[in-house]
């Protein structure tokens, strides 16, 4: 399966950007861009947890991105704090929008940083229907745009976050079940921290779980 995911450039706001791409052989297959935990702390597309959530987008037959944003690995530029990296997100969703004109869905999602960067660009998106966040960090980041939230998606985190104290999410899944017509769902993995060190098969139960269950309802 490897062998049909290929490295390419996408044109960036700050130049080009490196990514890894799978294109579907099925028509009209759904889409989904895969976004990387924060460069400043040695993040890149090819994480752990990016290349696992990637892989599960694939297995699900999915025409599917995971890209570098600025200053990482052989993408142009330097880190923004967030600002370019959401500029970085979109242009990769235009890409991967054009290059599957005639997707079913489109969902986006994200790991630690890359999961804050995922939530904004989905306030600015009206084409994506599903999220993915991967170990949110609303207490180092603030997640107060979600109100309203406009689509259904999962929040995945590590019973064990050592980054994220569990009151912090508890009380953004009490923000985000309040509203109507939308579902977030909030999962967590029993024994798992927040880079989900040797829990990689719990994180991708799930991951495979929500897709599929999400899938059949389209």
């Amino acid at each position: 399966m490897d062998s049909k995911i290929l490295e390419i450039f996408i044109p960036g706001p700050a130049g080009r950007l490196e990514a890894k791409y799978y294109k579907s052989k099925k028509p009209t297959s759904p889409i989904a861009l895969v976004l990387q935990p924060h460069p400043q702390y040695g993040g890149t597309m090819n994480n752990k947890v990016v290349v696992e959530t990637f892989q599960t987008f694939v297995e699900n037959n999915f025409s599917v991105c995971r890209v570098n944003f600025r200053g990482v690995g052989k993408s142009d530029g330097e880190f923004d704090n967030g600002q370019g990296e959401l500029a970085d997100a979109a242009a990769a969703l235009d890409w991967l929008e054009r290059e599957n004109f005639d997707n079913s869905q489109c969902w986006v999602s994200g790991f630690s940083f890359g999961s804050l960067i995922a939530m904004q660009l989905l306030m600015r998106r009206p084409e994506i229907n599903r999220f993915i966040a991967i170990s949110p960090q609303p207490n180092a980041y603030d997640f107060s745009f979600l109100s309203p939230c406009p689509t259904s998606g999962l929040m995945l985190y590590g019973k064990k976050d050592e980054l994220v104290p569990i009151e912090y999410i508890n009380e953004l899944n009490k923000r985000l079940c309040s509203q109507k017509g939308i579902k977030v769902e909030f999962q967590s993995v029993q024994e798992a921290n927040h880079f989900f060190s040797k829990n990689e098969n719990s994180l991708v139960k799930e991951l495979d779980r929500y897709i599929k269950k999400e899938i059949a309802l389209y």
